[in-house]
């Protein structure tokens, strides 16, 4: 049994739908309604993943966001490759992927889910649809509508059955046609990658494996629409560059409303905001982090008692090396609240006692 049957099904009951609705207002027999029919049936699928792409959008920013924390420790297990260790770094990296709600399966899921769709639009156009034509009805689609969509044709004698290395009575026009598509599908893929992706990327996740991948996957989908576009129908070629086109759209709209912090696109977002706040004479808002500032006071340096000697060569006792250590660190103290002071903080308030202790100190050092 053919385990995408169902699938077909399915596929050729939702384009005989859209083809239907589409003919109240459009020539049945118009090739344009059958490419209109594939795309309204792309718009379909997805839009009824719609929740597995915004999942597979958290995940993926959560997987930039760990992005250091995975270096770090590939780089603490580096060279080890005892099965201890690698045990150990397993653990450390799934810990990561919890702690950070990321999952790698999860970024790849909506394309996943499509790839039997594809699939099953393939082969209702590429087989189904010649043998439905023929006189062997396949579900929905019945002996009449298979002749139709095979016989409507699009920019002169190119239907949605041929490809380029088939182009049957098309010619030179499905070879054109094919290429043009498959130059689309290209293109859209590329500056998804690229110009939107990337962009949504912070510094500290564009180095590492995950940067490394990112960039191959930029160059490694156009190389393989073009080593297997030739072979589709221009049906298909229709689902594959509007599913594109959609990816495309949704990612723009969804990385310039929420941006990863950090990225260029966070950046970009950010002085939007405030380009509309100046039109509208309001000030700019600081989308600076603030700086964590602690409510305790920084504990107190201990006294560290060091053998000294005094200006004649004396070495000094216990109570006078006591006095000095105290000086010293009344000294620091001083310092470290003039710092807090200069960057606006609130400085610790120092220990009471430790002026009269220095006062006795010097008393003791005079006799």
């Amino acid at each position: 049994m053919n385990p995408l049957y169902p699938i077909e099904w399915a596929v050729a009951w939702l384009m005989v739908k859209l083809h239907a609705l589409l003919s109240v207002f459009m020539d049945p027999d118009s090739g344009l309604t059958w490419v209109l029919s594939i795309v309204g049936l792309t718009v379909v699928v997805r839009t009824l993943i719609i929740p597995l792409f915004v999942r597979q959008i958290r995940a993926s920013r959560a997987m930039q966001m760990v992005s250091p924390e995975l270096q770090a420790v590939q780089k603490k297990y580096k060279g080890k490759t005892d099965q201890e260790s690698r045990q150990k770094m397993a653990e450390e990296t799934m810990a990561i992927y919890k702690e950070a709600g990321a999952s790698p399966f999860s970024s790849c899921l909506p394309m996943l889910l499509q790839m039997p769709i594809f699939f099953g639009l393939f082969r209702v156009l590429f087989t189904k649809l010649p043998q439905a034509a023929g006189g062997e009805a396949f579900g929905p689609l019945t002996t009449e509508l298979a002749k139709s969509a095979s016989h409507s044709t699009i920019l002169g004698d190119v239907t949605i059955a041929n490809s380029f290395l088939n182009s049957g009575d098309g010619g030179v026009n499905t070879k054109v046609l094919a290429g043009i598509i498959i130059a689309c599908m290209c293109a859209v893929t590329f500056f998804t990658q690229k110009e939107l992706t990337m962009r949504n990327m912070p510094k500290a996740a564009l180095e590492g494996p995950m940067a490394s991948t990112q960039k191959m996957m930029l160059y490694m989908l156009p190389f393989i629409y073009v080593i297997t576009g030739p072979g589709m129908p221009i049906g298909v070629l229709i689902y594959w560059l509007t599913t594109n086109v959609w990816t495309f759209v949704q990612q723009y709209i969804v990385i310039r409303a929420t941006p990863t912090p950090g990225s260029d696109a966070d950046r970009a977002r950010q002085e939007r905001i405030n380009a509309k706040r100046e039109r509208k004479g309001l000030e700019p808002l600081d989308f600076t982090p603030p700086k964590k500032i602690s409510a305790e006071p920084e504990p107190e340096a201990p006294i560290r008692v060091q053998p000294a000697k005094g200006k004649g060569g004396k070495k000094l006792s216990d109570e006078e090396r006591l006095a000095q250590a105290r000086e010293l660190r009344a000294k620091a103290a001083e310092e470290r609240r003039k710092a807090a002071e200069a960057r606006g903080e609130t400085p610790a308030s120092p220990s009471k006692g430790s002026g009269a202790l220095n006062k006795n100190a010097k008393k003791k050092r005079k006799k």
